[in-house]
Formats: C-alpha cells, structure tokens, sequence
C-alpha cells in the first residue's frame, strides 16, 4: 500500500499533518510516535530471543 510514496508523497503528508495538528503539536506527536515505535521494537526483539531460547532448550 505505501511502498510507492516517494519523496513528493511524504512531503505532502507532512505538510497535511503541519495544517491539521499546527507547528506546535509536531515535535510532540513526532516524540510520542518514536517512543512508540522503539517500545514496539524492543518488544519485538524481546519475543525473538525468547523463541530462540525456547527452540535451543528444546533441541537439549
């Protein structure tokens, strides 16, 4: 769905989230979706190495 946006498709998003949300609103939404983004990675992460350490235990 969003594999062809290209460079002019995001600068129009982000000038859309400038119009809705204002100047003042951005860097917080763009901190609040970072850290969400991290936390989700992490917990990703987290689940991998579990199942890795599952598939070692039960190859013992």
């Amino acid at each position: 769905m969003f594999q062809n946006i290209g460079i002019p498709g995001l600068i129009i998003i982000l000038v859309i989230a400038l119009i809705v949300f204002g100047p003042a609103k951005l860097p917080e939404i763009g901190r609040a979706f970072g850290s969400t983004l991290r936390e989700f990675k992490n917990s990703a992460k987290d689940l991998m190495s579990s199942d890795d350490k599952e598939e070692k235990a039960e190859q013992k």
